[in-house]
Formats: C-alpha cells, sequence, structure tokens
C-alpha cells in the first residue's frame, strides 16, 4: 500500500481531484468516459490515471479492449483514518486553549 503522502500528493492535482470523485459518484467507468468530460488528451488522462493507480486510489480492469477504472475504497478510508485522528488531536487542543482563556479572563 503506498504511503499517505502519496495519496494526498495523487489528490492535490484538480484534475486527479476531479476523477476521483467523478468514479466515487458514477462508479466503474472506462477510460474515454473519463477523457470525455475533461478538458485534456486522453494521453494527459493517462497519465493522470497512472499517478492515481500508484498511488492505490484506482484501480484498473481490463475488459475486452477498454481499461476499466474505479476507486479503491480501502485507499479513501485510510484519508478517512487519518482525518478523524488529526481531528480529534485538534478538537482536544482547542478545548485546551478555551479552558485556559475562560481561566485568564477570571484573572
Amino acid at each position: 500500500m503506498p504511503h499517505l503522502t502519496d495519496t494526498f500528493a495523487a489528490l492535490s492535482d484538480p484534475t486527479r481531484l476531479a476523477v476521483v470523485e467523478r468514479l466515487m459518484a458514477e462508479g466503474e467507468l472506462p477510460a474515454g468516459r473519463l477523457v470525455e468530460q475533461a478538458d485534456i488528451s486522453a494521453p494527459a488522462m493517462s497519465r493522470h490515471l497512472k499517478v492515481l493507480r500508484q498511488a492505490g486510489l484506482v484501480e484498473q480492469r481490463i475488459q475486452g479492449t477498454s481499461r476499466l477504472y474505479s476507486v479503491r475504497p480501502e485507499a479513501l478510508k485510510s484519508i478517512s483514518d487519518w482525518t478523524l485522528d488529526h481531528r480529534a488531536f485538534w478538537q482536544a487542543s482547542m478545548d485546551r486553549l478555551a479552558t485556559h482563556l475562560a481561566l485568564q479572563d477570571e484573572d
């Protein structure tokens, strides 16, 4: 499984993020359909899909002459888990800050 930094790096590109969002919304799609709605060439889309595959965000399945792409749910779960872990940290930090400020107001 690729490192989480690879995942975030792959999603930092607006085109790749849009591809992942589209696959999440519509499910498995052939590469040609992804190119149709993107404002890029087929070779450029191929490069974006390669980055997403290498980051573990999408998987490719070959059916006849088509390459079908879908999101790997476990990759999205790792992002969700990381976000929840960090949210808990920041929430606790903000709670401590609020307590500290309230105590200073009393002085």
